[in-house]
């Protein structure tokens, strides 16, 4: 029975997430979610308790960064920290969980982010930059940076890094990110590096 319950809840989940992500919160009714799965209102009041419920759940679902994040983490952590910069630089272009964004999961009644996702975004993004603020610590105490604000740099670092990914987010333009990433590597690398490039 529990097996039962655990794909009933993950059916409604997906399509719910399906659902909010192209029409928004407002537009999406519990009826919706009901034709889309067959299942009945009980059943999703059942799991979720409401509509705000419901999309709540979603919302921690899809937004959380927490792989992404790992990803980082991990790359951060090689022995050679020039080498893990590239590796950061590398992994934010390409595992960037872009699904996280769906406008559709933070639009309420208002073109506004929800004040829980938007603070669940904002914690993760700073763990990000404390991150990438670690690993340019790193940097400059072998020598390989020069003497910086880390914090700083990383901030402009995560900003340039963000362009080419929001570009294609919000107004769909493709962005060849491996000429990009040498670009940004470059433009960064000069501002701060010790070694003539």
């Amino acid at each position: 029975m529990q097996r039962i319950e655990t794909d009933t809840y993950r059916k409604i989940l997906e399509a719910a997430s399906k659902l909010f992500s192209q029409k928004g919160y407002s537009n999406v009714s519990i009826r919706d979610v009901c034709r889309e799965t067959g299942t009945t209102p009980p059943m999703i009041y059942y799991y979720f308790g409401s509509k705000k419920g419901l999309f709540d759940a979603v919302v921690r679902e899809r937004i959380t960064m927490k792989d992404f994040i790992e990803k980082l983490e991990n790359v951060a952590s090689g022995d050679d920290a020039m080498e893990a910069l590239y590796s950061f630089v590398d992994a934010y272009l390409r595992f960037f969980p872009e699904s996280a964004f769906d406008i559709g999961l933070y639009i309420r009644d208002r073109a506004e982010l929800d004040e829980k996702s938007a603070k669940m975004i904002y914690r993760d993004m700073e763990r990000i930059n404390s991150i990438l603020s670690s690993l340019l610590e790193r940097c400059v105490r072998e020598g390989r940076l020069k003497k910086i604000d880390t914090r700083v740099a990383a901030d402009c670092l995560i900003g340039m890094l963000n362009h080419p990914i929001f570009q294609r987010l919000h107004f769909s333009k493709d962005s060849d990110f491996e000429n990009y990433k040498k670009a940004v590597l470059d433009i960064f690398l000069n501002g701060t590096s010790r070694e003539k490039r």
